[in-house]
């Protein structure tokens, strides 16, 4: 892979209270092994909620890692969070919900500096709460919205309340239109690259509304994908065949160059075992990515399945 690059591609990673004991041992060795990673990436920020999130969305969170525990290991490699409350259902009375509150209270304060720390979201109901009451929290609009339409995205990129915005991964390659947006939109641009979805599935948006309904704690029946492959459920393999697929080689060569710099990486729904494999793939160099797992993998404390 060339070394000649002029732009930081930024993971946004999945899994800041699902993963944490996974990065409580990776965080170190991006810290004091940094030869052993691509010069040319950095970490953006880590995302997720916890489990019995109600603004939670996009998957039904499992992290039952402590908030204070969270905060201090972002603080300690200054690492932004990025809180997931992309529940597309919320109405007035979600709002007073007690935990997440106290999580915004927690990510916004802390001595954190502002917009340090942020909020992945769908909800213009939620949108407004937070800029009134939270601030200090810069806000994310969420890939859960599916937004497949190009006008649309465009529209969202030039929403001033969003510092980033998360389209749908069918729009991953429709180079034609992303060369021509501004170096402005271009910044706000965080492209999803490993979604193993069926390129062709017309169900996506009603399976987060299915996940909306279950964090609001609806008895609801789970969504069962009907699109070709789905009852398989992830794999990587196949996340790397999709049309939609962003490899570390589309990165260095066609999307830095093109002027973005944002990726996030899905899997807060997996277990740290794939996690792990998306850090060796999207951030550790081939010759050293048996050592990264060597390290992860001899941590008696972690379970990585």
């Amino acid at each position: 892979m060339k070394n000649n690059y002029s732009r930081i591609a930024h993971y946004h990673l999945p899994g800041l209270f699902e993963f944490y004991e996974l990065y409580k041992v990776f965080l170190p060795l991006w810290k004091n092994h940094r030869d052993w990673f691509y010069p040319w990436c950095g970490i953006g920020s880590i995302y997720g909620s916890p489990a019995q999130c109600l603004w939670g969305g996009g998957r039904v969170g499992f992290g039952e890692a402590d908030s204070n525990d969270v905060i201090s290991l972002m603080k300690e490699y200054g690492i932004s969070a990025r809180l997931t409350f992309s529940n597309s259902l919320l109405k007035e009375k979600h709002l007073a919900d007690k935990k997440c509150n106290e999580l915004c209270k927690m990510f916004a304060g802390n001595n954190f500096a502002p917009k340090f720390n942020g909020a992945i979201v769908y909800s213009d109901l939620l949108i407004d709460y937070l800029q009134r009451n939270y601030p200090d929290l810069y806000l994310v609009s969420s890939t859960t919205k599916v937004l497949t339409d190009f006008n649309e995205f465009e529209m969202e990129l030039n929403r001033p309340e969003f510092d980033f915005v998360v389209p749908d991964f069918r729009l991953n390659k429709t180079f034609e239109k992303l060369s021509k947006i501004s170096q402005v939109q271009k910044n706000k641009v965080e492209f999803l690259c490993n979604e193993c979805c069926d390129f062709g599935c017309t169900s996506r948006k009603a399976c987060y509304e299915n996940v909306s309904r279950m964090n609001l704690g609806e008895n609801v029946i789970e969504h069962q994908c009907k699109a070709p492959g789905g009852e398989g459920g992830y794999r990587f393999s196949l996340a790397m065949k999709n049309p939609g697929f962003i490899g570390t080689q589309d990165i260095l060569t066609t999307y830095l160059p093109m002027g973005y710099s944002n990726f996030k990486i899905e899997g807060r729904g997996l277990g740290s075992a794939v996690v792990l494999e998306f850090l060796l793939y999207y951030m550790t160099k081939p010759e050293h990515q048996l050592e990264v797992r060597e390290a992860v993998y001899l941590d008696s404390m972690l379970d990585l399945f």
